[in-house]
């Protein structure tokens, strides 16, 4: 409609999406997505800053919404909270890189604790998911706010706002307010990914998708907020984001078949998407030395992009996890040690090792305006090592598994489910979650797969 807010029309396409006309490809990709989560949750199954957040969930058991890996159940945007921690921690869910960088997998399990809490059928909460998916990934696409201090969760709270209305029910006015007020209230800022990182780095958008719930909630009981949102004299585009347009007819609808989930890429390895490209250079090099004591300095050449956030100073002296998986030099140098990146890679011992030190070390990574331009669209790395005897070698890769057309396949998250799974799940229990993933649309309910979830007790 003419004059009508962004928030408005994100609203309408929110609410309007018709669920029973989603094609089969866009189906198989929620389902694909969906068990994606479901391993990055079991692989976070025992990490700190999720029992912290359990700890902190299990003062208010609400009969609600479930937490993964417990019988414990409470509110829904506390539900989303702690699930969507989980998926996020280990930096192993899916991503999304336009203008700005993200990972729109960030609001499933809030659609999932809203769709419980309300008892919303499978098809309802992966209608939901398309929605946020949909609206985080163009405004991924629409603008940069990295570089502007803010932090890409803010666009996943205006995502989920968007989901959690739909999955409430409300009408297209309220929705718009659940975005009004989601946004204005949960402004994130970048110093959460700078320099040394800390826990809140895997909990910042599992905190946006709690905070949109909220705001939902409150205009469902009529509650408005601050308008125009994103167009006002002190709203989004003059504080935050600065000025640009979003094209919401364009969305993803059977009429134009351009449904933005399907771009969004998938891990092999459980760390940073950017750098992805830089650990499959470093195993193809790591076939080709004689032995590690023979490389006299690594220089890693990648994007203007890269250089900036995955290789500042902390990133060559890594003391925490999240600061690791977000280190180019580290983890090239650990792809050379080890030849795969994996959740050891991340252990204190793997961080403290010497011999990644001495790696990182000698090396040294700068921007190339050649890589530079290809990115977003590709997220490309070139890696050259000189050895000791002045001879250089070297492996540009510009697009792997899970990257740029190259999507990883229905076996592809099979397996890395059943990887996450194998320390916590029977194999009964993981063929039924996969089996209860593979008809999510025909799904009536969530209680067998939290069972099968569980640790203590899969269902016989």
């Amino acid at each position: 409609m003419p004059n009508e807010t962004l928030a408005a029309r994100l609203a309408r396409y929110a609410c309007d999406l018709d669920a029973a006309s989603l094609p089969e490809t866009v189906l198989a990709c929620v389902r694909n997505r969906f068990v994606d989560s479901l391993a990055c949750a079991l692989g976070a199954y025992d990490a700190a800053p999720v029992r912290s957040a359990i700890a902190m969930a299990g003062a208010v058991p609400v009969p609600l919404a479930t937490i993964f890996g417990t019988r414990l159940r409470t509110t829904p945007e506390l539900a989303a909270f702690v699930n969507g921690t989980m998926v996020r921690f280990l930096d192993y869910n899916d991503g999304y890189m336009g203008r700005e960088p993200g990972h729109p997998s960030d609001n499933i399990f809030a659609c999932l604790a809203l769709a419980e809490a309300e008892r919303r059928d499978g098809l309802e909460l992966m209608a939901a998911i398309v929605v946020a998916y949909e609206i985080q990934m163009r405004l991924q696409d629409a603008t940069a706010l990295n570089d502007r201090g803010w932090d890409h969760v803010n666009y996943v709270t205006v995502a989920a706002a968007a989901a959690a209305a739909r999955l409430l029910r409300l009408t297209v006015a309220q929705a718009g307010q659940a975005i009004n007020i989601a946004l204005n209230g949960h402004i994130a800022m970048r110093q959460v990914r700078s320099g040394a990182l800390t826990d809140w780095k895997g909990c910042s958008a599992a905190n946006a998708a709690r905070n949109a719930i909220f705001a939902a909630q409150l205009a469902r009981h009529g509650m408005t907020g601050p308008a125009p949102i994103f167009e006002g004299k002190m709203g989004f585009f003059a504080q935050v984001s600065g000025q640009f347009s979003l094209d919401v007819d364009g969305f993803g609808t059977p009429e134009t078949g351009d449904y933005a989930i399907l771009r969004s890429l998938t891990k092999m390895f459980p760390t940073n998407g950017e750098l992805h490209t830089a650990v499959w250079a470093a195993i193809e090099l790591r076939s080709r030395l004689p032995d590690l004591d023979a490389i006299s300095a690594i220089h890693i050449e990648t994007t203007d992009f890269n250089c900036r956030v995955l290789a500042d100073a902390e990133k060559f002296h890594p003391s925490t996890r999240e600061t690791a998986d977000h280190s180019l030099p580290y983890n090239v140098a650990r792809a050379l040690i080890d030849g795969d990146v994996t959740l050891e890679t991340y252990s204190d011992a793997a961080i403290a090792d010497p011999a990644a030190a001495a790696l990182m070390a000698r090396t040294r990574v700068s921007a190339d305006p050649a890589l530079t331009a290809m990115f977003p669209r590709h997220l490309p790395n070139r890696i050259t090592i000189t050895l000791a005897s002045g001879e250089t070698i070297a492996s540009e890769v510009v697009s792997g598994p899970g990257g740029p057309g190259r999507p990883m396949t229905g076996t592809d998250f099979e397996r890395k489910f059943r990887r996450m799974a194998a320390p916590h799940l029977s194999d009964a229990a993981q063929d039924r979650v996969l089996a209860f993933a593979a008809r999510l649309e025909r799904q009536s309910g969530y209680e067998p797969l939290f069972e099968d979830m569980t640790r203590s007790g899969p269902r016989s």
